[in-house]
């Protein structure tokens, strides 16, 4: 991208990637809210850390892949009190709508599924919400191999939940994307 994800603005009015993530999260009831910083620890900056719900936690072995942030933040939120769910989101699935997260935890608490996820026909997204019991898998699992073997260890268990957000799976990894995702979701002045 050329520059930070997280810091990328999505409104005129200044919100920036990781600050829309985190206020979508408290919106929808989330009680407590752990941004993993790795490579640009800047973007925490933008980080409201008044607002007790929300810490910041920055991940020094980022480098190692995406499930080790995970693992970082899941290792942060176990030593900060009880836990019994976990749901994560990527910086680059910025347009997931609170009421889908809403759902998925609904479903998740509905069910107790040890992992439950959005998803649109064939296509799933994010958040996704991990039930405790899976948190010792995804805490052993290689960062070589991201969280791939520990959903194929629950694919019989996993709640797949059809949801209308396109947000939810809309993945922004390049300026063209980024810029196409804001014409579609709409971007800066909307």
């Amino acid at each position: 991208m050329g520059r930070p994800k997280g810091a990328l603005p999505l409104r005129a009015e200044g919100e920036t990637i990781v600050q829309r993530v985190v206020r979508v999260l408290t919106e929808a009831g989330v009680p407590r809210v752990v941004v993993v910083t790795g490579a640009h620890p800047s973007v925490a900056e933008t980080v409201d850390v008044g607002d007790p719900r929300v810490t910041v936690v920055h991940h020094a072995g980022w480098s190692a892949g995406q499930l080790s942030s995970l693992q970082c933040g899941l290792r942060w939120l176990q030593a900060s009190g009880p836990l019994e769910a976990a749901v994560v989101t990527l910086v680059d699935v910025p347009f997931v709508q609170a009421g889908t997260v809403v759902r998925l935890l609904e479903a998740w608490h509905d069910r107790r599924a040890p992992i439950v996820r959005p998803i649109s026909g064939a296509q799933h997204g994010h958040p996704v919400v991990f039930d405790a019991c899976v948190f010792g898998d995804l805490l052993e699992a290689d960062p070589a191999q991201g969280a791939k073997p520990v959903f194929r260890a629950h694919a019989a268990q996993i709640l797949n939940v059809p949801v209308q957000d396109e947000g939810a799976f809309v993945d922004v990894d390049t300026p063209e994307e980024f810029a196409d995702a804001l014409r579609r979701m709409g971007g800066p002045g909307n």
